[in-house]
């Protein structure tokens, strides 16, 4: 358990952290901001901050959009997120003073053919078994919230709680947080746990977290366009919508500087390359959905790649037999909403020792043949680690 700061120094006469955060994107500086606040000497290595998955990623804050078939516990665990998300969202403006592009409009989920719309509403059926807000919309309903939805669009539905925010702002103010509560940022790669010196390390690396501990995260390409609307003026459209075009499923962000935000393909593979294929079909369905946007500026057209796992579910909590070796990677889409759960459960974790019952689903030994049954304290203490990375690997922690 970590109380306050330790008066410990390490050999070159620096006094030595209570915990080390290896990654700083939106995740990792959240995790290192919270942990600062509470007292504890933080240090957060990553050689270029902000140019990897919230440099990539939409923002969407969409625990009802992503409720998928057979990931009750993580729609669980994303919902928790998103509830936590308002009062995140007005304690990092306190505490910085920065505009992040936190919106709650809503978003609107669409099916553009008969086909696309009987397919959607299987998903909607079972978003509402589970409680979650969806509100089925006719098209003229649709139409009446944004208008500028195109014709064909046979019907859809509501999620007024899906909320969005912009990672690009995002990860500047959660580092001004994490600075002005006392954390030091490092800006150099970590290519092997042993080179951090702390009482707990905190994986938060992304994709680059396979290497550092041996969890098996996998990368999972994803590319995504942004467009701007001509004369800077804002999009013709307020709400994230979420469709179904002819079988390709998009979604569109609107930002009020005039940005959208067009993606995403889901791509097992590891490259970053941008394919003349992948634009072609995201831009025919976001045009197919919002006519307006065939007179967009195209801007920049890049790609990513999400930190995956077998299960789809994010990794938190100690490495099997290395209680302060804590994981905190794996989020796949989700990355954006999850980061204030993430991080009060590290931080919990960190300065108590004590697992929250939030965790239990997602240790990282879920992926053992021995994992236990039991969910019992977790002690927090020396340095443990193996593997190799670079942390400045780009990966797409959300849609």
């Amino acid at each position: 358990m970590l109380t306050g700061r330790s008066p410990s120094t390490r050999s070159d006469d620096r006094v030595r952290p209570d915990v080390a955060v290896v990654g700083a994107g939106p995740i990792g500086l959240a995790i290192a901001w919270r942990c600062a606040a509470r007292g504890l000497r933080v240090e957060v290595h990553d050689p270029a901050s902000g140019s990897g998955a919230s440099a990539v990623a939409a923002g969407m804050l969409s625990p009802v959009a992503e409720a998928y078939f057979g990931e009750r516990q993580l729609t669980g665990l994303l919902l928790a997120s998103a509830a936590r998300w308002p009062a995140f969202a007005a304690e990092l403006t306190e505490a910085t003073g920065a505009e992040f592009g936190y919106r709650t409009e809503g978003t609107l989920m669409v099916g553009l053919t008969g086909d696309d719309l009987a397919e959607a509403r299987r998903l909607w059926a079972y978003q509402q078994g589970l409680g979650l807000p969806v509100t089925p919309l006719r098209p003229t309903e649709l139409r009446d919230r944004e208008p500028a939805l195109a014709p064909r669009v046979r019907g859809g539905a509501l999620a007024p709680t899906d909320h969005q925010v912009d990672p690009r702002l995002l990860v500047p103010a959660l580092r001004t947080a994490a600075r002005r509560s006392g954390a030091v940022l490092v800006p150099q790669p970590v290519r092997h746990l042993s080179e951090v010196d702390a009482r707990i390390t905190v994986v938060a690396a992304g994709c680059g977290a396979a290497a550092l501990t041996g969890l098996p995260v996998r990368p999972v390409k994803g590319q995504v366009l942004r467009l701007r609307a001509p004369d800077g003026v804002a999009p013709g459209f307020r709400h994230v919508i979420r469709g179904y075009a002819d079988g390709e499923q998009v979604y569109l962000v609107p930002r009020v500087d005039g940005e959208v935000v067009l993606g995403a393909t889901v791509e097992e593979r590891s490259d970053t390359t941008v394919t003349a294929g992948a634009v072609l079909r995201l831009l025919r369905a976001g045009v197919d959905l919002l006519p307006e946007l065939a007179e967009y500026d195209l801007v920049e057209a890049v790609a990513g790649l999400r930190p995956g796992t077998p299960d789809n579910a994010p990794i938190l909590g100690p490495l099997p037999g290395r209680p302060d070796v804590l994981a905190a990677t794996g989020h796949h889409r989700h990355g954006i909403v999850l980061t204030p759960v993430t991080a009060d459960l590290i931080a919990d974790l960190v300065t108590t020792g004590v697992p929250d019952p939030l965790l239990a689903p997602f240790r990282p030994d879920r992926f053992s043949s021995n994992s236990p049954e039991s969910t019992g304290a977790v002690g927090v203490g020396g340095l443990a680690g193996s593997g190799a990375v670079g942390v400045g690997d780009r990966t797409m922690e959300e849609d």
